[in-house]
């Protein structure tokens, strides 16, 4: 698990692919202080298994499924990617609960200076994601936790301070480019208890219909 805090800008160095297969090898420095062979490092908010390292550098494998899925496949050489260690137990909560598991992309359509921050317009590829976005709800872009500012039914936006602009691959994201977004997970349980119809440990169901007025009300909530 991750908090979408970034420790550091990494920078790839090899790309090596066969198919929608690579193993992506990333120059870092921070993220390499105490990394051992099976950890998992956010890349651009992806989690990844690290299977080599060294002085300078670590590799890890991206399978097919992420390589559809996520911004991982229009990587190249010396692209800059954000960097983020799974958290430690003892560590603090910066952020917000991050998975490192992509829902989908998104497409920043608009940058925007506002005083000392700069607002992304972000449409998401698979829109039906919109449903998890809620105004100063929390969400993963590029591996980074930030708050919603405003959702309409195609698109939604952040507003960026100086110092995650300055510390993130944000600082070099244009319109037209394409980002990893991961929904807050909470709100996908809720969605999965609420539509299989059940309260757990109360054998009672809601029905095929899933959580209602009625349901509420025939059980003590009115």
């Amino acid at each position: 698990m991750f908090t979408g805090i970034i420790e550091e800008i990494g920078t790839m160095k090899r790309i090596d692919r066969q198919g929608q297969a690579m193993v992506l090898t990333i120059g870092a420095r921070r993220v390499l202080e105490d990394v051992k062979l099976g950890d998992s490092i956010a890349v651009n908010g992806v989690c990844l298994t690290v299977i080599a390292f060294d002085g300078g550098s670590f590799s890890v494998d991206v399978m097919p499924e992420t390589f559809r899925r996520s911004n991982l496949r229009k990587l190249s050489s010396g692209s800059p990617v954000n960097l983020e260690r799974a958290m430690p137990l003892n560590g603090r909560f910066g952020g917000h609960i991050v998975q490192g598991h992509v829902d989908t992309t998104g497409i920043i359509t608009a940058r925007t200076p506002e005083e000392n921050a700069v607002v992304f317009r972000l449409e998401p590829r698979e829109p039906d994601m919109l449903r998890y976005v809620i105004p100063h709800g929390s969400i993963t872009i590029d591996g980074i936790s930030l708050t919603v500012v405003e959702v309409t039914d195609r698109a939604f936006t952040v507003s960026i301070i100086p110092h995650t602009l300055a510390e993130t691959v944000l600082q070099y994201k244009q319109p037209g480019d394409e980002v990893n977004l991961e929904c807050d997970v909470l709100g996908k349980y809720i969605e999965k208890l609420l539509a299989a119809g059940s309260v757990p440990g109360s054998g009672v169901r809601s029905g095929a219909g899933g959580l209602s007025e009625a349901f509420l009300a025939e059980h003590g909530f009115r």
